[in-house]
């Protein structure tokens, strides 16, 4: 499995318009952040999880070819903006999204020309599947398990994907697996399991300092990342508060790295 961080940057992106901070400033493309978004791959099947409005950019650093399945964790603008630019890849056929029922309805409120019956020319085809927490599904080898995290007030998915052989699909065993969350302040005890026993943990940490209503500090995510003793985490969803790439990850524990965009873990 082939984990690609698109993007790992807040709704605002680094550098922010108009901030003139040093992260801001930086030369350093480490700090360069876009919309989160990531790859997850493996060699016969390709999904993508988030689709912001930097989507176009990101994925032209990429090969064309198919995107089996796009996964949603919910649906404010800076994880949906760019579902518009999925057109190209309905050469490959209907775009397949999985989203929860909140979702799924947004997505059909904000883009109604792709659900009409009698569609413009060109528009993407998106076949929307309403996935529900706790309920696995199947996108070619890879295993899917929606889960819920709070954003604040509003339930959102976060997902544990799991690498799986013909072998392994008849014996359960996983291979290789990840845990990815985003926007999450908060997690119920009843939904941790469902976060651990992954290989790699990618989640939220917006700043070290300047508590916020719905995003968790760096202090609150290595808390959580505690809690699912999962041996090497990846943090994203990060704003020009936290700091310099470098500076930051000299402060983090070595099992704990802050992503950046372009990031490969294989």
């Amino acid at each position: 499995m082939k984990l690609t961080f698109l993007g790992t940057g807040t709704s605002c992106g680094v550098p922010v318009i108009g901030c003139q901070c040093e992260v801001c400033r930086s030369t350093d493309p480490h700090d360069k952040r876009l919309r989160c978004s990531a790859l997850v791959e493996t060699h016969s099947t390709r999904l993508l999880i988030d689709c912001g409005p930097d989507f176009r950019e990101q994925i032209l650093t990429q090969p064309f070819r198919k995107i089996d399945g796009i996964l949603i964790t919910h649906h404010h603008y800076d994880h949906v903006g760019g579902m518009d630019d999925l057109r190209p890849y309905c050469h490959f056929g209907d775009i397949e999204v999985y989203a929860d029922e909140t979702s799924a309805r947004n997505i059909r409120h904000n883009m109604p020309y792709c659900f009409v019956e009698n569609k413009y020319p060109g528009v993407p085809s998106i076949n929307l599947n309403v996935v529900r927490p706790h309920e696995s599904f199947q996108i070619g080898d890879l295993g899917i398990m929606p889960f819920t995290v709070m954003h604040g007030t509003l339930p959102i998915l976060a997902f544990r994907i799991t690498e799986k052989t013909s072998q392994t699909l008849q014996t359960s065993h996983p291979l290789h697996s990840l845990t990815y969350i985003t926007d999450m302040k908060t997690i119920a005890t009843s939904e941790l399991p469902y976060a651990t026993g992954s290989d790699i943990l990618v989640v939220n940490a917006l700043r070290f300092t300047k508590p916020h209503h719905s995003h968790m500090l760096v202090d609150e995510a290595i808390d959580f990342i505690r809690r699912t003793k999962i041996p090497q985490t990846y943090l994203i969803h990060s704003c020009h508060d936290i700091g310099l790439h470098q500076e930051v990850n000299r402060l983090l524990p070595s099992d704990i790295q802050l992503a950046h965009d372009g990031m490969v873990v294989e």
